[in-house]
């Protein structure tokens, strides 16, 4: 996908649908019916939609696009605008507002941006059992952080409204070095709501590297190795190779973004909003991913999810 705004892809239909085609189905059209690989026509007429195409299997014969089974399906949006949107928000290192969609791509409503970004943050989700983090001789940095809200309320449990103006909402992320990121709404940081995160995400090979809150060193234990640094102390790096910054430097992007181009954030949502950071950060340019490839990522990631317009409106 071009990083040129003005490339067809982003304006001509026709570029957008062979462009999803091609990313989908890099070795011909697959039906979505029976399965059946690069057997299809695609039909053409004038009384018939673009991209449509019939299985040719004697035993199915069904008519499909390339949309279905994806959170495109019975969309109304053009195809053109979805790729726009998502390269947007990929490109946007501290995302981009569901506001700033509505008047960049002339929707006729802002709720239907907002219900478009969500639709591309669930393209961006890990599948069900992803591949834990680090490994032999790898670091992973765990740490938490509170977002939303005012500081006052870090620690306050009354929920009184939906949205963060009010209490704060504690994230913990783990980082592995030089590598993906995964972050998680938590209800309370405590021993017992973290261990689980923690021993599912990383691998039990990896050197876990924390800061010296108490409800580390358990965990610790449970890993090959684990190290921490006394912040309350001062401490911040100790042999150029024991330290959380890697992890700090992914909540300085995330609170900016949260802060600076989010305003706000309900706490039912916050959860996806965490998968949109680390789908960036998991994909950025240090590793060698350039835009392009980062966007056409999580246009791949549509396939196989939907997302209805009540389920944004759950938590996640």
């Amino acid at each position: 996908m071009s990083t040129d705004l003005t490339a067809p892809i982003f304006h001509d239909e026709d570029a957008a649908r062979a462009h999803f085609q091609a990313l989908r189905w890099p070795h011909g059209p697959v039906c979505p019916h029976c399965g059946v690989v690069d057997n299809a026509t695609e039909m053409k007429g004038r009384t018939t939609r673009p991209g449509l195409f019939k299985c040719k299997e004697k035993e199915c014969r069904k008519p499909f696009t390339a949309t279905m089974g994806t959170v495109y399906e019975r969309s109304h949006i053009p195809l053109h605008k979805w790729l726009l949107a998502t390269h947007l928000m990929c490109s946007s290192k501290k995302g981009i507002s569901a506001h700033q969609l509505f008047r960049m791509l002339g929707f006729g409503s802002y709720k239907t941006a907002w219900f478009m970004a969500h639709r591309i943050r669930e393209a961006m989700n890990l599948p069900a059992e992803p591949s834990p983090l680090g490994g032999e001789g790898k670091f992973v940095e765990v740490d938490e952080t509170y977002v939303g809200g005012k500081e006052a309320n870090k620690h306050k449990n009354k929920r009184n409204s939906r949205d963060m103006f009010g209490r704060k909402e504690a994230v913990i992320t783990l980082v592995e070095r030089g590598g993906r990121a995964r972050s998680f709404h938590v209800a309370n940081v405590t021993a017992k709501t973290l261990r689980p995160i923690i021993v599912k995400t990383a691998d039990r090979a990896s050197h876990l590297m924390t800061d010296g809150a108490r409800m580390y060193p358990a965990v610790g234990k449970e890993f090959a190795a684990h190290s921490a640094v006394d912040h309350a102390a001062g401490e911040y790096v100790r042999h150029g190779l024991h330290h959380s910054n890697t992890v700090e430097n992914y909540f300085s992007i995330l609170k900016r973004g949260i802060t600076g181009t989010f305003h706000h954030v309900s706490e039912a949502h916050l959860s996806r909003y965490l998968v949109e950071f680390d789908f960036r950060y998991s994909n950025r340019a240090g590793l060698g991913i350039t835009d392009t490839m980062r966007a056409d990522e999580a246009v791949r990631g549509v396939v196989g999810k939907r997302l209805t317009y009540r389920q944004p409106r759950k938590a996640a």
